[in-house]
C-alpha cells in the first residue's frame, strides 16, 4: 500500500454500497486507492489524481457504456 505519512489511510465506502459487497477509496498525497471491502487485505488499485479525473471524466461521458 502506498502510505506517504507512515499513517493508515481514511478509507470511504462507496455511496451505492448496500449489499456489503463495495468499493471503498482514500485519498492519500496526490494520489487516489481502491480496494475492495470484503478484501481489506487484498490487493490495493493506486491512480494518480490525473488519471483518476480522466477516468471518471470517460464514465460520465459514456466512453465506457456497454453497446
Amino acid at each position: 500500500m502506498y502510505i506517504t505519512d507512515g499513517n493508515e489511510p481514511t478509507w470511504i465506502k462507496s455511496s451505492f454500497c448496500a449489499s456489503g459487497q463495495c468499493v471503498e477509496f482514500a485519498l492519500v498525497g496526490d494520489h487516489v486507492l481502491l480496494r475492495d471491502s470484503k478484501s481489506v487485505a487484498g490487493p490495493v488499485l493506486r491512480f494518480e489524481l490525473q488519471e483518476w479525473a480522466a477516468f471518471v471524466q470517460g464514465v460520465m461521458s459514456g466512453e465506457f457504456d456497454l453497446p
